[in-house]
């Protein structure tokens, strides 16, 4: 059995070196034209994506480390950057890897760098307990964020009131916070909400809590890192908002609270995040020499698929 899982990975690695030869070709190009083909919904395609990547579990320890390395530095930086940090993404690398200062810029945006690793190190801890999140830990995860930079307001909420920046949105009153608060994460560890669909759920929760705006600052960015701790408990990677859809992501926010909370264009935001992530891991995943006696399902319909396309021309 293990020869047989070791060939599909063989036959699947000599067919990239066939296709390599074209030069627009690229794994993850043809991994989405698979589900262009088979799948038109994009949680269907979430799904296919899914039961793949567990068919690679359990992962490398030494691609572990990468992974985590590069998505530390890339959520960091595009959570970040949305709120106004302008530390690029090598700048926050540096900030990360190496505690390099980058000249020029602001000490707090150096605390913002290192204040939402912490908060990350922190969601992946408490990702692996089989407890219900409550307000604690989301006022833990705040505190992360911002007790470097406004530690009287790090973990605690809102003492005024106030508006969504560009819009006439107003959010709650300080002084509904508790019950709302309180309501929510009711709600978020509720049968019916933990029924949805993972990523559906992760969503939701991150617009129902940036709707409450409980704290006076670093919503958004506790918001983010709450969608990706419920991402990360039920097995998915990472999902990074992209800052380069900055104005897309504050729109679908803001079209859903001027709508009856439809979050159509938050979910298909989000949904295209959720299949690049797991696109990109797959694409390291599949040639990894690690994974050759894994993923068999994987290497057998991309395989096939391959064959298929080439019989077609």
């Amino acid at each position: 059995m293990l020869v047989f899982f070791s060939q599909l990975y063989e036959q699947f690695v000599q067919r990239l070196i066939i296709l390599s030869q074209q030069a627009e070709f690229s794994l993850t190009s043809l991994i989405n034209n698979y589900l262009n083909v088979n799948y038109q919904l994009n949680l269907e395609k979430i799904d296919k994506l899914k039961v793949w990547l567990d068919g690679f579990r359990p992962f490398d320890p030494m691609m572990v480390t990468e992974l985590k390395k590069l998505y530390d530095v890339r959520f960091t930086y595009n959570s970040n950057a949305i709120e106004g940090n302008t530390l690029t993404q090598s700048e926050t690398e540096l900030v990360l890897t190496k505690g390099i200062t980058i000249g020029g810029k602001t000490l707090d945006e150096h605390l913002e760098v290192i204040g939402h690793q912490d908060a990350i190190a922190y969601i992946e801890t408490l990702a692996q307990k089989d407890t219900e999140i409550n307000e604690w830990e989301i006022r833990k995860i705040h505190n992360l964020i911002l007790r470097r930079i406004a530690p009287d307001e790090a973990g605690s909420y809102r003492t005024l009131d106030v508006m969504a920046a560009g819009t006439d949105y107003r959010y709650p009153a300080h002084y509904l916070l508790s019950q709302l608060m309180y309501d929510f994460v009711t709600w978020l560890n509720s049968e019916a909400a933990l029924r949805l669909h993972p990523v559906e759920y992760a969503t939701m929760a991150h617009y129902r809590f940036v709707s409450i705006h409980p704290f006076r600052d670093g919503n958004g960015r506790t918001a983010r890192l709450l969608m990706n701790l419920l991402l990360i408990r039920a097995g998915y990677p990472i999902v990074v908002i992209n800052n380069q859809a900055r104005n897309d992501y504050i729109n679908a926010l803001a079209y859903a609270q001027q709508n009856q909370d439809d979050l159509s264009r938050l979910f298909d935001l989000v949904y295209d995040a959720a299949i690049a992530s797991l696109v990109e891991i797959l694409g390291m995943l599949v040639t990894a020499k690690s994974s050759q006696r894994k993923g068999q399902e994987f290497y057998r319909e991309i395989t096939d698929f391959i064959d298929e396309e080439n019989f077609r021309e």
